[in-house]
């Protein structure tokens, strides 16, 4: 029997046993390689090759980069992270920003210029307006050079809250694993982070910030057109198939799908070499016997190749780092009926693997040069000591990783064979060759000339762009002078209803999108028609059709959406598209639906059920008396598939699961008067149907009807103490819960499940408080489905905060559960002092 490591490292498990690695395996050495040693520790496919741009000493500890339009690079050196094996004095202030340059063309940096220093643990950059926004958690910083030296001169705050302020558990400004990053400028002008909820626009010398969706966890990619990419350590690859801001429109529709979406179904993994140094090697199914890493434990820096270095089937691969494992992935993205599948390019290989333990590739970039760029944090340690393992502390120190630190790399990927051309500086180009780089082959130039249009605003090259987005010529041309166009103050309508004619999809709904503010104007009812015309286009187009149409109630709006839902029965986000811009427009959507005979197919019948449902549960969750009446009646008028279709979303909204029984929540459903249709249903030759309306009866409540006996607490009226801490809980709800569980409490499809409803929130209190305070670890089931996800804890919140958030959470949304005071919270964060682990449902449901 093997002996077991003794814990004492924040990552051990309570009653885990780790056991050290089997004796077969043989451990090569890893020493620390000179950069020419290093390169000859690659593998690739024969038809590229690697080749070092910059190394230490003229940076360390790099973990992201920029280029500028000149070809600089700004890197963002981690100088702070793990000095040391105890993970002490990382709050020092030794991060910096520098410049690197090329003097002599050669392909390769050869200076150096700190921009700025004195940082902590900075984790991002982004080049806006002849500044560079920092992120140094929990600041946002807008930085600028005044005087041309290369040297930060004006250090503006845009925000204090990007990431976790001080955490006193971890002694930290924030979790470096979970702390927000990114920050890429987007084809529609905002700037995405990776693991933040915030996204900001530069407009006219100001910011604009809106709350979106958390996104992944280190790194954020887009494609050439604006879909954002990004994962976490053991989900290599998510994206938004649907821009998240649409899915969460209506607070009635729960489980919106085509934001956050797993892309990669395989988390398989191929190193070169084995990989004793994971942080959880001792468990089973993490290494192979060969002592190679199996799975996914470190994903991270994705990018969707957009250059023109590469042949052009590599347009469009997502390329993925794995640091632990060495290695980096290429994923071929095959899109078919509206869904995107990413399947390794290569059988049981890797794109670019080495055999040195130290190479730590973290973020991969487009260059200018349309060249792949990889930034290699270069070191022995990259875990984390709040995740650190005693199994892995013991080889770190048998085997010398901690050191030396300060190290680091910048590599370039290039197609034999083809030159990879730095192109001319664009900082110094007039409007009009700017413009003309908005067609370029390359997606850097292309996306970097939008950004510099719009932060110029021009007005003497407009109709140079307008003409651009006007032409069929180039679609990806067309695109981002659209977007151009929009980040320049707006598209014109004359423009709008030229690129709508376009022979490519992507502009055609490009321009739909981009025409939603033209359905506030005189110019509506234009507008409305000429997109209405596109409700017989493709799918793909159809799709942005009816999340646009979804920001009018035109009774035509409603009626094309049905026809677009009904004829896309198996597209797996036409229905999330549709129903997420049909808040209070329901019922008119499900008349509309019924009224079409023979809509659906036998093979289809499932998928036309499943719409029933779906939308009955959204009229139920609105509470409107009318709504539901009328919804009833088009019920009992309906055939009997549609009718018991209807009847199961309407019981699945009025009733919620405990305990594995149906019961009553306790709140009836108040109608305005008696709705006669009831009987019908009751009265139903169909058994199941007459069941279900049963059990429904007892749901609603009217003038005369008996009252329901109550299955629950009777509603207890807060305490003006308990009332602001109510309020304060509403706020810090949408600062750090909100983003994933929505601010409606339904969730989000692949991100979060609802609140809503959820014994999880509204039950005990013992077991809600442990969450809240040290996260969860799936499979959870909320409302009859499982969730695989984890949600990391909130311990950095003091207890009066967490009471809040609780407080908020189990009396909104018609909730009636107690709320909860701090001296509750504090008797359980005292009962678990320096507790690391998540919890589990089966370590929950032992709690009453």
């Amino acid at each position: 029997m093997l002996p077991c490591i003794a814990m004492a490292q924040s990552g051990d498990k309570a009653g885990e046993a780790q056991a050290p690695l089997p004796e077969h395996l043989r451990l090569p050495a890893s020493p620390p390689l000179a950069p020419i040693d290093a390169l000859a520790s690659f593998q690739l496919p024969p038809e590229f090759e690697i080749e070092l741009v910059v190394s230490e000493p003229l940076i360390g500890d790099p973990v992201a980069m920029e280029f500028d339009p000149d070809g600089r690079i700004w890197v963002v050196e981690m100088r702070g992270y793990m000095p040391n094996i105890q993970g002490t004095d990382e709050d020092a202030p030794v991060g910096r920003i520098v410049v690197l340059e090329d003097a002599n063309n050669d392909g390769q940096m050869d200076k150096s210029t700190v921009f700025l220093d004195d940082l902590v643990m900075p984790r991002a950059i982004a080049l806006i307006d002849g500044g560079l926004v920092v992120a140094e958690p929990p600041r946002l910083w807008f930085c600028k050079d005044l005087d041309g030296d290369l040297k930060c001169d004006e250090k503006i705050e845009i925000a204090g809250d990007y990431a976790t302020q001080n955490d006193p558990k971890h002694g930290l400004r924030s979790n470096p694993e979970h702390a927000s990053n990114g920050l890429m400028w987007a084809l529609d002008n905002w700037i995405y982070s990776a693991n933040h909820t915030t996204r900001f626009r530069y407009s006219k010398g100001a910011w604009d910030r809106e709350q979106t969706h958390s996104r992944g966890q280190w790194g954020i990619s887009q494609d050439d057109y604006g879909r954002v990419f990004y994962n976490s350590n053991s989900d290599q690859l998510r994206g938004d198939l649907i821009p998240s801001e649409y899915l969460k429109r209506n607070s009635n529709y729960s489980g919106a799908r085509g934001a956050s979406v797993r892309l990669a179904k395989d988390q398989s993994v191929w190193p070169a070499r084995i990989n004793p140094g994971v942080n959880r090697g001792y468990r089973k199914g993490t290494l192979r016997e060969d002592g190679k890493l199996a799975r996914y434990t470190g994903a991270c820096g994705p990018v969707i190749y957009r250059g023109n270095q590469f042949p052009s089937e590599y347009v469009g691969n997502a390329f993925v780092c794995e640091p632990t494992g060495n290695f980096v992935r290429r994923n071929i993205l095959n899109e078919s009926q509206g869904a995107i599948n990413a399947v390794n390019a290569y059988d049981r290989m890797e794109f670019l693997t080495s055999t040195d333990e130290r190479f730590r590739p973290v973020n991969a970039y487009n260059g200018p040069d349309g060249s792949l760029y990889i930034v290699d944090f270069y070191r022995g340690l990259i875990q984390h000591r709040i995740y650190l393992t005693s199994f892995l502390r013991k080889q770190i120190e048998d085997r010398g990783l901690y050191e030396p630190i300060g190290l680091g790399r910048i590599y370039r990927v290039t197609y034999k064979g083809k030159d990879a051309k730095q192109p001319p500086p664009m900082s110094s180009m007039s409007s009009a060759k700017l413009a003309k780089q908005l067609g370029h082959l390359n997606g850097w130039n292309r996306s970097t000339a939008q950004r510099l249009l719009v932060e110029k605003n021009d007005p003497s090259v407009r109709p140079l762009i307008e003409q651009m987005a006007s032409s069929n010529r180039n679609h990806l041309a067309q695109l981002h002078s659209l977007w151009t166009l929009d980040g320049m103050g707006g598209v014109d309508w004359s423009i709008l209803k030229e690129a709508l004619k376009s022979t490519h999809p992507k502009v055609r709904s490009a321009a739909i999108r981009l025409s939603e503010p033209q359905l506030k104007t005189s110019l509506r009812p234009i507008v409305l028609e000429q997109l209405l015309s596109h409700q017989y286009d493709i799918p793909e187009v159809q799709l942005q059709l009816v999340l646009s149409l979804g920001q009018t109630s035109s009774s035509k709006a409603i009626k094309a959406a049905a026809s677009i839902l009904t004829q896309n029965l198996e597209h797996p986000y036409m229905r999330s598209a549709v129903l997420s811009g049909m808040k209070g427009k329901e019922v008119d959507l499900l008349s509309e639906i019924i009224n079409r005979s023979n809509w659906w197919a036998k093979k289809s019948e499932k998928a036309a059920s499943q719409i029933y449902t779906e939308i009955a549960k959204c009229i139920i969750r609105s509470r409107d008396a009318e709504a539901i009446e009328t919804a009833i009646q088009l019920a009992a008028k309906a055939e009997v598939g549609t009718s018991f279709a209807l009847l199961t979303g309407f019981r699945e909204s009025a009733f919620k699961r405990s305990q594995g029984k149906w019961i009553l929540d306790g709140k009836q459903i108040v109608l305005n008067k008696k709705v006669e249709a009831l009987n019908d249903l009751l009265a139903s030759p169909d058994e199941e149907r007459a069941v279900l309306a049963k059990e429904l009866y007892k749901a609603f409540s009217w003038p005369g009807k008996a009252e329901l006996k109550k299955v629950s607490p009777e509603l207890v009226a807060l305490t003006s103490e308990q009332q602001a801490r109510f309020d304060t809980g509403r706020d810090l709800y949408a600062i750090s819960c909100g983003a994933c569980h929505q601010p409606h409490g339904l969730g989000q499809d692949g991100l979060a499940p609802p609140l809503k409803d959820s014994d999880w929130s509204t039950g005990s209190k013992e077991r809600m408080i442990r969450i809240v305070l040290h996260g969860l670890q799936g499979p959870i089931e909320v409302h009859g489905k499982k969730w695989e996800l984890i949600m990391p804890g909130l311990s950095v919140f003091d207890d009066e905060q967490i009471a809040s958030i609780m407080t908020y959470v189990r009396r909104e949304w018609g909730h009636t559960a107690s709320p909860v005071d701090p001296s509750e919270v504090k008797s359980i964060r005292t009962q678990y002092p320096g507790r690391e682990d998540m919890w589990t449902v089966k370590d929950l449901l032992k709690i009453q």
